[in-house]
């Protein structure tokens, strides 16, 4: 069957079985728009600017197991969707990216509304085409979602001239594609994987440490499996809570530069680290060198061979997929007749406690102005028991919810750990919901943050999205003061937030529900209200205690066992 390129677009997308496109049209992608509105497989959401395109698409793929999909034209379309996908690169989310192009005669010529998307992209993607003949178009964009899914999941752009989506040829989408220079390793070396577990089981003072890969790998059940089996302390990057559940007596919080100190010092004091799908960023460990004074062994599990060893030289290299290499561990765990030593690793266990006396998470309870971790742990107490999806924008508001809500399901924690994107709140818990419409899905903000796409409660009236925005407002970029009052003399340089809207007035403009809570006593009641109001966007605006600080805290260039208590 002989097809437009436009038609063969649309067509790819179904046949791979593609439910929700985001995107916004534009001049050079108006025929594929008109493909999609002669069909009803593919559902479009228009979203009211191009980056929250892209960020509900991403949101959309943290909380199911399918690649989000985006449709943005040439020019400003693809300058819009650039923060988007660098965000997704950075955190290792499977996306593709189709983008308008003007006809190819005109490339190079400055033509109206081009840019190199090629060039401008490389550096944040994991690959990306350029479209040249409509012959090849079928055949890239089911490379595309090869590439995007497999290995260490990533954005791809595909660009596509407006010539080329007029151009006709007939029509057959891969079922397959095999690429010579893309061949992901999945299976772990077997003799590597028994290394690993003889040091885990001679070792006094064990730590699991895992990240993000777990949860994109889908091995959470296999590392409680490994983690319950060992007896061991386990731990989550800010990108991997809920790989291992938060309620589990052997998870020691969250780890890092606002992690927990039991955590932390753990991580500092281990005499043998297993680390899966993590990458010893600069957040997670701090100063490698003050890392590097205490002797370890380190086993690094990871698809990616270019993330190990790249901070932090390890000991037993494994290469592949965390499901396959940890279901691996816990056959040969099985198998073999020695035991971990249960006095050294009482011991260290009764260490451990110690540290957790501390009470690093403390605040007073009693204040009354409201306390922002107060409201996380109460939406956390609410919210429990439900199908629940967190997402976050980022500053101390996304370090509360990730320190006071305990998630014990993977991809419910949707949040910026590595670009540290402001403005993805919204958008992610937009697509958290039309991958996930039965769910409950709360977005934890801060004034500044919620408005960098706050056009998107537009997009939420359109499409009946009923996402309950907890904004923790304090009238500060809250961790731009926090830094400011630690490292810059209280001088708050442009941090403080004199002009803030009337968010009740705005969401109800909207045609939302808005509430404005100013009463410690008020917080529990209002979440209730919002909670019940099941088919409704509801925006509470929560005013919150302006000196509030996140501790603990490991200053920039510091060590684990350097941190800020109070």
């Amino acid at each position: 069957m002989e097809l437009s390129g436009a038609e063969i677009t649309v067509r790819c997308l179904a046949d791979e079985g593609v439910e929700h496109l985001f995107g916004y049209p534009g001049g050079a992608v108006l025929h594929i728009y008109d493909e999609l509105f002669k069909q009803d497989r593919v559902q479009h959401i228009l979203v009211r600017h191009e980056q929250a395109a892209v960020h509900a698409a991403d949101g959309y793929a943290r909380a199911s197991q399918k690649p989000g999909v985006v449709l943005v034209t040439s020019g400003p379309g693809v300058t819009n969707a650039i923060t988007g996908i660098a965000t997704a690169y950075m955190d290792s989310v499977p996306m593709v990216i189709v983008t308008g192009q003007v006809p190819t005669h005109a490339i190079g010529q400055d033509a109206f509304q081009e840019v190199d998307t090629v060039g401008i992209t490389r550096p944040c993607v994991k690959h990306n085409f350029l479209v040249k003949d409509v012959r090849d178009l079928a055949t890239t964009i089911k490379k595309a979602f090869f590439i995007a899914t497999t290995g260490r999941p990533g954005p791809v752009v595909v660009d596509i001239p407006k010539d080329i989506t007029t151009a006709r040829c007939e029509y057959e989408y891969p079922k397959s594609v095999s690429l010579r220079s893309y061949n992901p390793v999945l299976k772990g070396h077997s003799g590597q994987i028994r290394k690993a577990l003889q040091l885990l089981l001679e070792a006094k003072r064990p730590m699991i440490y895992t990240g993000g890969g777990i949860v994109l790998g889908e091995a959470a059940a296999e590392l409680a499996q490994l983690v319950r089996a060992l007896g061991y302390p386990c731990t989550n990057t800010l990108m991997g809570l809920g790989g291992y559940p938060a309620t589990d007596p052997q998870f020691l919080g969250m780890l890092g530069m606002h992690g927990t100190y039991e955590a932390n010092m753990a991580m500092q004091h281990c005499d043998v680290l297993l680390a899966v799908g993590a990458r010893f960023d600069d957040r997670v460990i701090g100063n490698p060198k003050h890392f590097a004074t205490e002797e370890r062994r380190i086993v690094h599990v990871d698809v990616d061979p270019s993330s190990i060893s790249k901070r932090v030289k390890v000991d037993v290299p494994i290469v592949g997929d965390v499901r396959e290499v940890l279901a691996e561990m816990n056959r040969q765990l099985a198998a073999l007749p020695a035991k971990p030593d249960p006095g050294a690793i009482k011991a260290w266990w009764t260490q451990i406690e110690l540290w957790k006396a501390r009470d690093c998470l403390k605040y007073d309870r009693e204040a009354k102005v409201i306390k922002p971790q107060a409201v996380v742990s109460k939406l956390y107490e609410l919210t429990r028991d439900a199908d629940t999806y967190v997402s976050s924008d980022v500053g101390q508001h996304q370090m509360w919810a990730a320190q006071f809500y305990k998630f014990d399901k993977p991809r419910r924690w949707l949040n910026s750990g590595g670009l540290g994107t402001m403005g993805v709140g919204l958008p992610y818990a937009m697509g958290a919901l039309l991958a996930h419409p039965d769910c409950t899905s709360v977005c934890v903000t801060g004034e500044a943050s919620i408005q960098m796409c706050i056009q998107e409660l537009s997009t939420c009236k359109q499409y009946r999205l009923p996402v309950k925005i907890v904004n923790l407002n304090n009238r500060y970029m809250g961790m731009v003061r926090q830094w400011q009052e630690f490292f810059h003399g209280n001088r708050y340089a442009e941090s403080y937030m004199d002009a803030l809207p009337d968010f009740v007035k705005l969401a109800e403009s909207y045609g939302h529900v808005g509430m404005r809570i100013e009463n410690p006593g008020d917080v529990e009641g209002a979440l209730r209200e919002a909670l019940a109001l099941k088919d409704r966007l509801v925006f509470m605006d929560f005013i919150t205690d302006q000196t509030e600080n996140v501790f603990p805290m490991v200053p920039g260039g510091k060590g684990l066992s350097e941190m800020i208590l109070v």
